[in-house]
């Protein structure tokens, strides 16, 4: 079914424009404060809503010139879209590619068979997809620890994004590829430079000298495999040169910077949700911080409030049939996942942090609800990323009672957007809990 003209446009600049405006790569602070100010996310999930009722079920294809995009309107479509990958819904689309192809254009996402099955059981194996715990969380949670106490040292009653983030960052480079790069923000720049140019994908030149410092930097820390760290497990992997190990790690380094938002974000939300954030204390002073189970649901529901990939993007690799007709090869294909996390019709929980919902559930296994895609391109660091999230949420709970000082959050209701740059909290000094 194809829109017309004026939903196309309406579509293109409602949907797509404000996620591109935003950073598909790396965020714009100033775009996502404009979003966060005329509630654009909102309003895309609206116009997703509109096509929707005049297109019903779909798919309803926008006709751009040159590349037709498939936008995806029925949450079992997305399902069966989603699990039929590489063949005939290739995650490596144009789009993708071009952007990756800026700093990780051999990594798993990016490559064609045999090289993407190859690369992905490496990923697997670095990251223990499968398994909640990481066999190497015990150094791992103590790298986190140290880095979230200097953080509440230095902070002091106020808690902001940007000595947050610098921190999270020490934790990524000691966590990834081990303490010898602790220190290296140089290579957490390069990597946000090369990022800034994947935002405009095939519209920016690429920088190949750049990208060539930075993998070499990679590849120096990887070669010291320090002790606690990926960079051990990788080195246990031997891993050829055609897995391209730099640029796995590229992904993963790259894929930590919306684990930071999120993990911000969450703890915005405990602070103002006192059940939670009651439940969250009890589970720090008594669980176990390698899988602090109710802090890990609180995070994947911060990720279907706020999805830090909006756009999972895929491309037909061949004419598909499908409902209402035939899906030609080279059809984009778009699924909007704040439409599916945020949609009206799911009931009056859409808007609300509703946490217990993730309780005993892989996110993976719940698609529409994408998180973290689903399928045979699921993240493969769907269990790591909230072990290392929960874990610094946890030592900052320890220590801190927190209050939300901005932005203003309405429990009933909660926004589109939540601007993690413009997060401020009050912190205050409690008795240690464990």
């Amino acid at each position: 079914m194809r829109a017309t003209l004026v939903d196309t446009i309406a579509a293109l600049g409602q949907v797509a424009a404000p996620t591109f405006a935003k950073g598909p790569i790396v965020r714009r602070p100033k775009a996502v404060a404009l979003a966060d100010w005329f509630d654009l996310d909102a309003k895309a999930v609206e116009r997703m809503q509109k096509l929707r009722e005049k297109y019903g079920t779909g798919p309803v294809i926008l006709p751009i010139p040159g590349h037709p995009e498939a936008v995806i309107l029925d949450g079992e479509q997305a399902r069966r879209i989603l699990e039929k990958a590489p063949e005939p819904f290739d995650p490596d689309s144009s789009e993708k590619s071009a952007a990756l192809g800026h700093f990780e254009e051999q990594a798993s996402l990016v490559s064609s068979c045999p090289m993407r099955e190859e690369r992905r059981a490496f990923n697997r194996a670095v990251l223990e997809e499968d398994c909640p715990v990481h066999s190497l969380s015990d150094d791992m949670l103590r790298v986190v620890a140290q880095e979230m106490e200097a953080l509440l040292r230095t902070c002091g009653e106020e808690l902001s994004w940007e000595p947050f983030f610098s921190a999270w960052n020490r934790i990524v480079r000691r966590v990834v590829l081990g303490d010898g790069a602790a220190d290296d923000e140089s290579l957490t720049e390069k990597l946000e430079e090369l990022r800034f140019a994947a935002n405009w994908a095939f519209m920016h030149p690429r920088k190949d000298a750049l990208n060539d410092s930075y993998h070499n930097a990679v590849a120096a820390h990887l070669a010291r495999a320090d002790k606690g760290s990926l960079a051990e497990r990788i080195a246990a992997q031997n891993p050829d040169e055609g897995v391209a190990a730099t640029h796995q790690v590229a992904h993963y380094m790259f894929a930590f910077d919306p684990g930071g938002m999120t993990t911000f974000r969450t703890l915005g939300l405990l602070a103002v949700h006192s059940d939670a954030l009651a439940r969250a204390r009890q589970e720090v002073a008594t669980g176990d911080r390698r899988d602090l189970s109710f802090l890990r649901a609180c995070i994947v529901e911060t990720l279907r409030l706020y999805p830090t990939t909006p756009a999972i993007l895929r491309e037909t690799t061949q004419d598909v049939e499908w409902e209402g007709g035939t899906l030609e090869k080279g059809t984009g294909i778009l699924i909007f996942a704040p439409y599916f996390h945020r949609d009206d019709a799911l009931g009056d929980d859409a808007h609300r942090f509703n946490p217990d919902v993730w309780m005993g559930i892989d996110p993976a296994d719940r698609p529409p609800f994408v998180p973290f895609s689903a399928g045979p391109a699921v993240c493969p660091a769907r269990h790591f990323v909230p072990m290392i999230a929960s874990a610094a949420i946890a030592c900052i709970l320890d220590r801190q009672d927190v209050e939300l000082l901005q932005p203003d959050l309405f429990t009933d209701k909660l926004p589109g957007t939540l601007d993690n740059y413009r997060q401020r909290f009050r912190l205050r000094s409690r008795p240690m809990l464990s």
